[in-house]
C-alpha cells in the first residue's frame, strides 16, 4: 500500500505521462476513488466509450473492465486502447460466450439476438442489437412483435423487459453478475426502513440489482420515492434533488462521485458488500505501469470489430 506521499508522486507522474503521450484517462463510476480523481472523464461504460470516440487523444487508458475497453477499441479503431489490468473481467459477461450464443441461435434461427452491453466483442459480433438496461425495453419494442427474441446474458433484466413489454416470445439466457446475486428485496426494505425520508435509487444498467427491478415492477417494494435509473441518472438525481438523503442500490464506487459532486448530502448503500472485485482490480500503480510501458493494449480483431460495430451503433441510436 502506497503512502499518501507516494500516492501523490504516482498521480503526478501519471498526469505528466498522460500529457506527454497525449492520452485520455477514462474511469468507470465503480472504480476506486483515487482512479476517479485522476480521470479526465468519469461515467458509465457507454458514455465513456462515446467520450473516447470523440476525443483527439492518441491513447485511451480505460479504467474499467475488459468488455468496456473492447467497446472503446471497436469505436476507436485508429487509437491505442490500454487497460491497466487485463484480468479485470466481468462475471456477467463470462456467463455467455460466443460458442454458447452460436448454439443458442441455432435453436431459434428466426430470432433477433439482443445482448446486454456487458458482453465480449465476440458475442456482440453475433448479435443483432446491443442494449443497456436503460434502453433494453425500447430496443426490444423496436423489433416486430411476431419475431422471437433471444435476450442475454442477464436473466433478471430480461425478466423485467418481458414483464414491461408483455412479450411472450422473449427467450432468456440464465446469466447473472456476482454483485447483484447476493442482493435481496429484504435488504432493500431494511435499508429503506432505516432511512424513511430518503429517496431510493436503484441502478439497473450494470446488472448489479436487476433482480430487484422485477419486485419494483410488481409493487412488492415501496414505490414512493423510488427511482430506477442509470448511474448518470443517479448522479443527476442527487445533484438536482432537494432531498438530502439517498439509499443507493448499486456498486458502491458510485458513492465517491456523489460525495464529490454533492458533499452536503448523505448516501446509504443498500449493502457495503455491493462491490465488484473486477472493477477494484485497477490501481494507481497499475495505471502508472500501463502508461509508462504502453502495456495491456486491447485490440479487437478487424473481422469481429466490423460485425460488432452494427449492434453497438443500434444501441446508441435507440435511446
Amino acid at each position: 500500500m502506497a503512502t499518501a506521499t507516494g500516492t501523490a508522486a504516482i498521480t503526478d507522474r501519471i498526469r505528466a505521462l498522460a500529457r506527454e503521450k497525449k492520452a485520455v484517462i477514462l474511469a468507470h463510476n465503480y472504480q476506486v476513488g483515487e482512479i476517479q480523481d485522476l480521470a479526465d472523464f468519469v461515467g458509465d461504460s457507454l458514455g465513456l466509450s462515446q467520450k473516447a470516440a470523440s476525443s483527439d487523444a492518441d491513447v485511451i487508458v480505460f479504467c474499467g473492465v475488459h468488455f468496456m475497453a473492447e467497446t472503446a477499441s471497436i469505436l476507436c479503431p485508429d487509437k491505442t486502447v490500454l487497460i491497466p489490468d487485463p484480468d479485470a473481467g466481468c462475471s456477467l459477461s463470462d456467463t455467455l460466450n460466443a460458442e454458447q450464443l452460436r448454439r443458442w441461435k441455432a435453436q431459434y434461427p428466426d430470432a433477433a439476438v439482443v445482448t446486454y452491453v456487458n458482453t465480449s466483442a465476440a458475442v456482440k459480433a453475433l448479435s443483432d442489437y446491443c442494449c443497456t438496461s436503460s434502453n433494453a425495453v425500447k430496443v426490444v419494442q423496436s423489433i416486430p412483435e411476431s419475431r422471437p427474441v433471444l435476450f442475454g446474458p442477464d436473466m433478471f433484466l430480461g425478466a423485467y423487459v418481458s414483464r414491461v413489454t408483455g412479450r411472450k416470445n422473449l427467450h432468456l439466457w440464465a446469466g447473472e453478475c456476482h454483485v447483484h446475486a447476493a442482493v435481496r428485496p429484504e435488504d432493500i426494505e431494511r435499508a429503506r426502513d432505516a432511512h424513511p425520508g430518503a429517496d431510493f435509487l436503484i441502478h439497473p444498467e450494470c446488472g448489479c440489482v436487476t433482480s430487484c427491478m422485477v419486485y419494483l415492477k410488481d409493487k412488492d417494494l415501496k414505490q414512493e420515492n423510488a427511482y430506477i435509473t442509470s448511474t448518470e441518472g443517479m448522479v443527476r438525481h442527487v445533484t438536482n434533488s432537494p432531498k438530502t438523503e439517498f439509499v443507493v442500490a448499486t456498486e458502491t464506487g458510485i458513492l465517491h462521485r456523489m460525495r464529490k459532486l454533492a458533499p452536503q448530502k448523505v448516501y446509504y448503500p443498500v449493502s457495503a458488500d455491493m462491490e465488484c472485485r473486477f472493477m477494484k482490480m485497477i490501481t494507481v500503480e497499475k495505471l502508472l505501469h500501463s502508461l509508462e510501458a504502453g502495456v495491456h493494449e486491447v485490440k479487437v480483431p478487424p473481422e469481429i470489430a466490423q460485425k460488432a460495430r452494427l449492434p453497438i451503433e443500434r444501441l446508441v441510436s435507440i435511446c
